[in-house]
C-alpha cells in the first residue's frame, strides 16, 4: 500500500531548508571547504559543512547536556529540519523513525536513542517516544526507516509517522580512522569521499490523507526493497555488488512495472565519490535495465555537499519528493543508498494520483 509524503524538511551545507537544498542541487552549487581538521598527509581535510553562524543556537533545554561536538552539530542541523517537516501539523506527538550512523570502533561518542530526545527539544516538537526508534545503519538507514513506516501505515498502527536521518562527520577520531584507511579524498587520494553532514525528514500518511486535510501531497512512496551485501567495505569477500542488486529485485517484486509509461526516469543515487558504490550501481542497474526509461536522469548530490553519512538516504528521499512535487520528474523515481557494512536499500517514489 503506497503512502503519501505530506511534507519534508532539510538542513544541509547547501541549504537551510528543503527548497534551498533542492535549488542548490539543481544548479550544482557546491559547499566543499577546507576545514580545520588535519589530514594524515599534513594538510587540512576538505569537508562539506554547514556554516556554523547560519545554524540556530542550542536551545536552553539542552544547554546543560554534555553534548559531543558531533551531537551538537546534529542537534543544530536536525532541529530545524524536523521543525520544517512538521510546520503545518497541529501539535501532536508523532513517532519518529530516525536513521543514525553505524557503530565504528574509532568513534568516541556513538550516536543512538538519545538523538530522539535531543531532536525533539531542539525542534520544539513533541514525539511519541514509545513508538519512535533509531536505525544505526549508516547511509541506508533512512530507507530502512521508510520501510518500517510503510508497514506501520499499512497495518494502521499509525495515521502519520516521520522518517528521517541526521549525521555529521565532526568526530576527530572517526575522521582520522577513515583517513588512515585511505577513504577520504585529498591531494593524495582521488578514489575517496568528502565527509559532510546534514539532516532530512519526511512526514508520511496513508493514501487519501492529503485530500481529507485539503492539502497537496508531494509524492507517493510506493515501496522499499532491502538487500544485504556480504562483501561490504569491511569484508574480506570478493565484491560483486550483489547486495544492491538484491535490493532492486526485492523492490521491483513489491512494485510491479505498469508498462512503458511507468519506467523510471530519475534516480537519486547514493554515490559519494568512492568507486566501490559505482560498481554496485553498475551491477544493479544492468540487471534491472528493463525498469529504466531512456534517458534516465542521475542525481548524486554528494558532489555538492559531501557525504552526509546516515542522513544520506533521507536527503535523497526528500529531494526525490521535492522534484516530483514540482513536476521535474513525471515518472517513478528510484532512490537507493548503501551503507559501509551490509545494509542496502532502494525505494520507489511516484507522482500523486489525481
Amino acid at each position: 500500500m503506497p503512502a503519501e509524503i505530506l511534507a519534508i524538511g532539510m538542513t544541509t551545507p547547501i541549504g537551510l531548508c528543503a527548497a534551498q537544498t533542492a535549488a542548490s542541487v539543481r544548479t550544482d552549487i557546491s559547499r566543499l571547504v577546507e576545514s580545520n581538521m588535519p589530514d594524515v598527509h599534513g594538510g587540512k581535510l576538505v569537508m562539506g559543512l554547514a556554516a556554523e553562524e547560519e545554524l540556530p543556537p542550542l536551545v536552553e533545554a539542552l544547554e546543560d547536556d554534555d553534548l559531543s561536538p558531533r551531537h551538537l552539530s546534529m542537534a543544530r542541523l536536525g532541529g530545524p529540519a524536523l521543525a520544517e517537516s512538521l510546520a503545518a501539523e497541529p501539535p501532536q506527538a508523532l513517532p519518529l523513525l530516525l536513521g543514525v550512523a553505524e557503530r565504528h570502533q574509532a568513534v568516541k561518542y556513538q550516536v543512538g536513542q538519545e538523538m530522539l530526545r535531543i531532536l525533539s527539544l531542539q525542534a520544539g516538537c513533541p514525539l511519541d517516544m514509545a513508538r519512535s526508534r533509531v536505525y544505526p545503519a549508516g547511509r541506508a538507514a533512512g530507507l530502512l526507516a521508510l520501510a518500517e513506516a510503510l508497514a506501520m501505515i499499512e497495518k494502521r498502527e499509525v495515521e502519520k509517522v516521520v522518517v528521517g536521518g541526521v549525521d555529521s562527520y565532526l568526530d576527530f577520531s572517526y575522521l582520522t580512522a577513515l583517513d588512515t584507511e585511505g577513504r577520504l579524498r585529498s591531494g593524495e587520494i582521488s578514489d575517496g569521499f568528502v565527509p559532510g553532514e546534514g539532516a532530512a525528514f519526511l512526514l508520511l500518511a496513508g493514501e487519501g490523507a492529503a485530500k481529507r486535510e485539503k492539502r497537496p501531497a508531494l509524492a507517493l512512496a510506493q515501496g522499499v526493497g532491502q538487500g544485504r551485501e556480504p562483501a561490504h567495505r569491511y569484508s574480506q569477500e570478493p565484491h560483486r555488488g550483489e547486495g544492491l542488486a538484491s535490493a532492486f529485485r526485492a523492490l521491483f517484486e513489491r512494485v510491479p512495472a505498469g508498462g512503458p509509461a511507468q519506467r523510471i526516469g530519475c534516480v537519486y543515487a547514493g554515490l559519494n565519490g568512492e568507486s566501490f558504490w559505482a560498481k554496485e550501481w553498475g551491477v544493479a542497474s544492468i540487471r534491472a535495465a528493463d525498469r529504466f526509461g531512456d534517458p534516465v536522469r542521475i542525481e548524486h548530490p554528494a558532489d555538492c555537499m559531501g557525504d552526509p553519512g546516515a542522513a544520506h538516504g533521507a536527503i535523497l528521499l526528500a529531494l526525490a519528493a521535492h522534484d516530483i512535487a514540482r513536476g521535474r520528474c513525471q515518472s517513478p523515481c528510484l532512490v537507493w543508498a548503501a551503507s559501509d557494512r551490509e545494509e542496502r536499500a532502494a525505494a520507489l517514489f511516484a507522482p500523486v494520483r489525481r
